[in-house]
């Protein structure tokens, strides 16, 4: 590995072998998500406990702030949407020139092991990862399913992951499930947790991410979890907790419980000042 992929791969996995990623590119094929209408508006709050912001051009032109210092995880495949056919039927969107010019530390890509679109998806990470690792940029491949929730058991995400780690990806996205070491211990590469459908409550997730952490994940990429909870910054603070700081479940619930009072008590002092 050179200088350049060493340096871009210690942006996003820190010091402590751990990463949190926050991921706002659902727009890409779901539209004006929500609580992601004013994706502005939605991460400048979240940037400060972040690693890293996975996200499509158009979004990181129109509304990150270019003084932002977290690195970019650039979304660059797509191509489907939620109203059309099959969201297997993905392409590249995105050309090496400019990822370069966008000054991405990384960038995204899904496959869709097990679909009609298989081939095609896997082909668009093996053509990525030849483009990208000319420029000493990593590829992170997503294992995506599409709308089919019931694959996501450890013996397919497992075969996924490592699949997309074969084909040349530095980091995989997947999703938690029961025995997740046994989809970590056939990857060799990192193997970082998508958050999936939004849970029932921040404990739900707090469970989940902490034994995924417990079970060898490098870290998490977690975005409806996060940002279309009613206290996002509680949440985030908690689940870096339990990346970062080994924090339990129970800790993590604490620190949720601490910030969202001390927001709450913050707006009511507005109030009243007002």
């Amino acid at each position: 590995m050179d200088w350049g992929m060493k340096n871009r791969m210690s942006h996003l996995i820190q010091a402590d072998g751990r990463c949190f990623f926050l991921p706002i590119d659902h727009g890409y094929f779901q539209g004006p998500t929500s609580c992601l209408e004013k994706p502005g508006e939605t991460i400048r709050p979240l940037l400060p406990y972040c690693d890293a912001l996975f996200v499509t051009r158009g979004v990181l032109r129109a509304a990150v702030p270019p003084e932002n210092t977290k690195p970019i995880i650039l979304r660059v495949s797509g191509g489907t949407s939620v109203v059309g056919g099959d969201l297997a039927n993905e392409g590249l969107t995105t050309s090496i020139e400019e990822i370069v010019r966008l000054n991405a530390a990384a960038v995204g890509v899904s496959i869709f092991v097990g679909s009609d679109y298989e081939r095609q998806s896997l082909l668009n990470l093996a053509e990525m990862v030849n483009m990208c690792e000319d420029f000493g940029i990593p590829v992170m491949a997503v294992t995506a399913v599409g709308k089919e929730l019931e694959k996501r058991d450890a013996r397919y995400l497992a075969l996924a992951s490592r699949i997309a780690a074969e084909l040349g990806a530095r980091v995989v996205k997947t999703y938690w499930c029961p025995d997740f070491g046994k989809v970590v211990e056939g990857c060799p590469v990192p193997v970082v947790m998508a958050g999936g459908p939004k849970c029932e409550t921040e404990r739900e997730v707090m469970e989940f991410v902490y034994d995924g952490m417990m079970n060898g994940a490098a870290g998490l990429n977690l975005g409806r979890n996060v940002w279309q909870n009613p206290h996002p910054v509680a949440m985030m603070r908690a689940l870096r907790a339990i990346i970062h700081e080994n924090a339990t479940v129970g800790t993590a619930m604490e620190i949720f419980k601490e910030v969202r009072e001390a927001e709450q008590k913050g707006r009511k002092v507005r109030k009243r000042k007002g």
